[in-house]
């Protein structure tokens, strides 16, 4: 059995397995995902709702939407997993090809952040097909991954007409006031192309719209915000050095005791703890 967490990315397809502990994710979804789950579970929790999704069930998640996946084992299945990401140019594209004498009309937009699938044999037939490529030593080709995207977003169409205009929907993207999120989210792993995708700006303009609200560049803030929670959670004994680092969003735990130290003139086990 594996014993860590294992994503392969192709192109969009992202099989990805979670073994064997729980892990809670909080995402501002930027594309749209479809989500096919055969083992495990996933729970999807977003405005005071929870969806479970279990083994053989699909999910589609909106894209600029904020949920929470809580994926676990159940008995001895490990959480296992492919996804589908489908990106603006890659909707346009599909969009152009399509006859628009044929779309349906005045047909509403899901509300939901979150929507679970029946299983139809289109979707089945999706799925199985891509088992192969949830092996890392399998790459498929890059023709074959666009053919694969193209038969998902047929699925989802001939599922629910709501998706015509779910997915066409081609209006400025949405930002959000960037402080705030990051506030929320600065001891998430994350990196400034993901904050800046997440805000919906791109990573120039992520910057430029940071200068405007910051006299410190948003690495440096990050990191400073970073620190100072960290010598909270060691001066009120929460957690130990050891530990620290991850929870506030430091990967590499040399860096977190070096920027540590240069911040505060001591090494995190030297914190005197304040109860």
């Amino acid at each position: 059995m594996l014993k860590e967490s294992q994503v392969y990315n192709y192109w969009n397809i992202v099989y990805s397995c979670f073994v064997p502990h729980e892990m809670l994710s909080e995402y501002r979804m930027p594309v749209h995902v479809l989500i096919y789950v055969y083992s495990g579970e996933m729970l999807v929790y977003y405005n005071g709702r929870t969806l479970k999704v279990g083994e053989g069930n699909y999910i589609f998640i909106k894209r600029d939407h904020q949920v929470k996946l809580l994926k676990h084992t159940v008995e001895d299945a490990p959480y296992r997993a492919i996804s589908i990401r489908f990106e603006r140019n890659f909707l346009r594209e599909f969009f152009s090809t399509l006859n628009k004498d044929t779309l349906p009309k005045e047909v509403k937009r899901i509300r939901e952040s979150a929507l679970l699938l029946p299983q139809t044999p289109a979707l089945q037939s999706l799925f199985l097909s891509l088992f192969p490529y949830t092996d890392a030593n399998v790459k498929p080709k890059d023709e074959i991954i666009r053919l694969k995207m193209q038969e998902a977003l047929y699925c989802l169409l001939d599922t629910d007409v709501r998706f015509y205009p779910t997915l066409f929907d081609f209006s400025e993207s949405w930002k959000i006031d960037l402080l705030p999120f990051m506030e929320a989210n600065y001891t998430q792993d994350m990196t400034l192309d993901e904050f800046a995708t997440y805000t919906g700006r791109s990573l120039a303009t992520f910057k430029r719209d940071f200068a405007k609200v910051s006299d410190v560049s948003p690495e440096k803030w990050l990191i400073r915000k970073r620190l100072d929670k960290a010598y909270e959670l060691l001066a009120t004994g929460q957690l130990k050095p050891s530990e620290v680092y991850m929870e506030v969003g430091f990967k590499n735990r040399s860096h977190f005791f070096s920027a540590f130290k240069r911040q505060f003139g001591v090494s995190p086990g030297g914190v005197a703890i304040h109860i």
